[in-house]
């Protein structure tokens, strides 16, 4: 019977992340962002969960997406335990625990190759991320 309230558990922890992590990828989207991908890093690594990768094509756009995400989950109660890169714009981390977002600049994401390190690691494909950007249901 543990087994199956642990089963139960680890289902209902995925389905929130899945579903918080859609929420910042939609956010990100919102705002122009470029590439975003979703690592599953839960059975490589102990620091977090999930791993969300975005670019943006400035500085300017990078500290946007950053304040977008931020101001809207603040307003759901969920804030970083910590954020890094803001000031500067080339790479912003926001830790939410359980997921990391990494927003970079795009040069800078190429130089660093998050995408490349974490090759092993499974994807997320979620519903927002298959959407074609930019198009509203207006336009469908």
């Amino acid at each position: 019977m543990e087994v199956t309230i642990g089963t139960i558990n680890r289902k209902e922890k995925e389905l929130d992340l899945q579903k918080k992590a859609s929420r910042i990828v939609e956010l990100a989207l919102d705002k122009k962002a470029e590439y975003p991908v979703v690592i599953d890093i839960s059975r490589l690594s102990a620091i977090s969960d999930y791993l969300i990768l975005l670019s943006g094509t400035s500085a300017r756009h990078v500290q946007t997406i950053s304040k977008a995400i931020r101001e809207n989950l603040k307003k759901r109660r969920l804030s970083p335990l910590s954020t890094e890169g803001v000031n500067e714009g080339h790479w912003v981390v926001l830790d939410y625990d359980d997921i990391i977002v990494h927003i970079f600049h795009e040069p800078v994401r190429e130089y660093y190759d998050l995408d490349g390190l974490w090759a092993e690691a499974p994807r997320v494909e979620l519903e927002v991320m298959r959407e074609p950007a930019g198009i509203s249901d207006k336009a469908r």
